[in-house]
């Protein structure tokens, strides 16, 4: 980001929310507290029923698209693939000799489309699904899209980089609800089944009062491309698009969501404010930083702490702990007592008990027999109102971090923030420039 765009007045500024509003994003789930009957779970199928077939068109074929794609042809019969779009040539040829390959799947040539554009001929090429995959700077225009032309989404995580794109996903999904369109998002947590489980124990009381929650990833350094002599600067920022804060919206909100997002779903509530503090030492390329840590203050003077680290060499550790006042939880299948003992752990089947009512589908295919069931049965589905929550709470750290200064909700909620071009080239970027983010710096 260039040194103008760390003004915090480029951050955080004052403008309407028009008729769409804070409501209509501060009630996505009720707090726990209010719980008064014992919840179960809904059913889970492990396959999604028979019906006509139901043709899907992805757009964004690297890795996570192309696993996408084959995580949807996994989720019951009579699904096909028919369409794929990107901004990239080899992407499309990796993407079809994978569907060859392990599935079967030709993609025929005159359903193959490349470059900015791509996502609005694979939504006109007679599909009833789109799987929104590209980087997640481009969501919120291909979610409107796909909304628009009345089609059924699978939108990857997070479904957004700034609140701009956050409140354009919002808005899409109220016209999705009034249109009996299903929406799915790739946060796999609330769908796999040990999380499910522990997450309604918690629900009905064992470990008491919500009081807290500590939430840790940290892992190695992800990928990165270095800048080629032929690639244009929008060439090299795409296909090192993990590396830079426009298009990812940095590892706290483009990897980090997973954790955040368990931490929101326990939580039941928006935080009040956000300090946060973070930086970089070892990243080779791109403008995001290393590490973030996160205080989150509720209303209630309920606090969370969250961190993420992305260095090799150093531990690696996830925590998902939720504190209660009578225990706390393992958001990944164990309670404990205040004491720190297991009193109850979630009881996965032995190896090759594909029968038992605990065995755990892989979440990836699960949220699209989700997805599938809900098409095929009437019974909409979506989880858009949560995801836009989750996705700005990690935004919301991100600026704290970034600008040194705590963001409140109702800053970022009324954040005119939007990162990168509103225009796609191959050529320069003027809006970005591959400079790291300095606290305390030019954030009056």
């Amino acid at each position: 980001m260039t040194k103008p765009e760390l003004n915090r007045r480029n951050f955080i500024t004052k403008t309407a929310w028009g008729t769409l509003g804070a409501a209509g994003i501060l009630t996505s789930c009720s707090g726990p507290s209010t719980k008064k009957e014992e919840v179960q779970l809904p059913e889970l199928l492990e396959q999604a029923p028979d019906g006509e077939v139901i043709r899907a068109g992805l757009i964004g074929c690297g890795g996570r698209g192309t696993g996408a794609a084959l995580n949807f042809l996994d989720a019951g019969p009579n699904l096909q693939i028919t369409a794929l779009g990107d901004v990239f040539q080899d992407k499309i040829d990796n993407c079809r000799s994978k569907l060859k390959a392990e599935r079967n799947v030709e993609i025929a040539d005159e359903n193959c489309f490349i470059g900015f554009d791509s996502y609005e001929k694979v939504i006109d090429s007679g599909v009833d699904v789109v799987l929104l995959c590209t980087p997640p700077h481009f969501r919120a225009e291909h979610v409107e899209a796909a909304v628009n032309a009345r089609k059924h989404i699978f939108m990857e995580k997070p479904i957004a980089v700034d609140p701009v794109g956050a409140r354009s996903v919002m808005a899409s999904a109220k016209k999705a609800e009034a249109a009996g369109l299903s929406m799915v998002s790739g946060t796999i947590r609330r769908v796999q089944k040990d999380y499910m489980e522990t997450q309604r124990r918690v629900v009905n009381g064992e470990i008491g009062e919500i009081t807290g929650a500590n939430i840790i990833r940290n892992g190695g350094a992800l990928w990165y491309r270095t800048r080629q002599p032929e690639w244009t600067e929008m060439e090299y920022m795409l296909r090192n698009w993990v590396n830079f804060c426009w298009l990812s919206g940095d590892h706290i909100t483009e990897q980090f969501i997973h954790e955040v997002d368990v931490m929101n779903w326990y939580i039941g509530q928006n935080p009040l404010r956000a300090v946060g503090w973070g930086g970089r030492q070892r990243r080779i390329t791109g403008d995001q930083y290393d590490f973030f840590s996160v205080e989150y203050e509720y209303e209630n003077g309920l606090r969370t702490h969250c961190a993420a680290r992305q260095i090799n060499g150093c531990t690696n550790k996830k925590v998902q702990q939720i504190n209660g006042t009578k225990g706390y939880a393992d958001a990944a299948g164990k309670i404990y007592d205040l004491k720190g003992n297991v009193v109850w752990e979630y009881p996965y089947p032995e190896e090759g008990d594909t029968d038992s009512e605990w065995k755990v589908t892989n979440p990836y295919v699960q949220e699209h027999i989700n997805l599938v069931t809900a098409i095929r049965t009437g019974n909409r589905l979506s989880d858009a109102e949560a995801q836009v929550n989750s996705t700005l709470i990690t935004i919301m750290g991100r600026i704290s971090a970034y600008t040194g200064k705590d963001v409140s909700w109702e800053e970022i909620m009324n954040s005119d923030l939007y990162l990168g071009p509103k225009t796609y080239a191959f050529g320069p970027v003027s809006e970005v420039k591959e400079e790291i983010p300095l606290a305390g710096v030019s954030n009056a």
